[in-house]
């Protein structure tokens, strides 16, 4: 399950998968985007992982965007395609039928913060720096940044940091709404692990009918989401997943899941 540039490390359900260019900061290159291309095209049937965490190896970067020397050697053609591949991964990222942390372990810029905007809960170490820096190069974000930034913290505060490319740290990036947690560098992976934890600890297709609805729903007005939140509900009623529940509540147990 590993990649030289990607390495990729199961305990308990939960997968780790770490950007291994640590000397380039985690950039992404084509080689990086389709290993993890591979890497969510297995775990989407895999019913053995639960969640999964994403980080970048070595202490300086979680990741640093596009490898912009692999960039200045495209053709115009190649640069589409780089952004096609890389738009359609993070898309895929985001609909992902288990939830996805990123564990951002330092500066996250550009296709690295929209690698973790993709995720469904940020962690940020406090010695992280976000932003979209796209504007800067002349070009805008081309991985999602536009479109799920400002649904996370805002139109304006999304303008403001798209306009200007200005980097933020991890306190701001809180206090925005961009991360949920902010940890000590040495504390992040036990925090993510932790809630990792909790999280395989609830029924796992209820997790991801959560997560379709959440996702799904906010895109529409509050009757359609209703609606389906609704059919997302109707289909864990036959579930043995949900009789086990009930039964280790009467029975004052934890429940064991299947995900059937």
């Amino acid at each position: 399950m590993t990649d030289d540039i990607l390495l990729a490390e199961e305990q308990d359900g939960v997968l780790l998968l770490t950007l291994n260019r640590p000397k380039i900061m985690n950039s992404l290159d084509f080689s990086l985007l389709h290993a993890l291309g591979r890497q969510v095209d297995k775990i989407r049937f895999d019913s053995s992982i639960r969640v999964v965490i994403v980080t970048g190896a070595g202490d300086r970067a979680f990741c640093a965007g596009a490898d912009l020397k692999e960039r200045r050697t495209m053709s115009p053609v190649q640069v589409k395609e780089y952004i096609y591949t890389i738009r359609d991964l993070f898309s895929n990222i985001e609909n992902l039928n288990k939830p996805v942390i990123a564990a951002v372990n330092g500066v996250a810029l550009g296709g690295g913060t929209e690698l973790a905007l993709a995720a469904d809960i940020r962690v940020a170490s406090t010695t992280a720096t976000m932003g979209l820096t796209e504007t800067r190069l002349a070009i805008i974000p081309g991985a999602g940044g536009t479109q799920r930034l400002p649904r996370l913290v805002g139109k304006g505060k999304a303008k403001e940091m798209i306009f200007t490319g200005a980097r933020i740290a991890a306190e701001e990036a809180f206090s925005i709404g961009l991360v949920n947690k902010v940890a000590e560098p040495d504390a992040l992976l036990t925090e993510c692990r932790q809630m990792a934890a909790m999280i395989c600890e609830a029924g796992p297709l209820a997790i991801a009918q959560a997560k379709h609805a959440i996702n799904h729903g906010l895109e529409t007005d509050l009757s359609t989401g209703l609606a389906i939140e609704s059919n997302a509900y109707w289909t864990l009623i036959p579930t043995e997943d949900r009789l086990e529940g009930l039964a280790a509540f009467q029975e004052k147990r934890k429940p064991i899941y299947k995900g059937k």
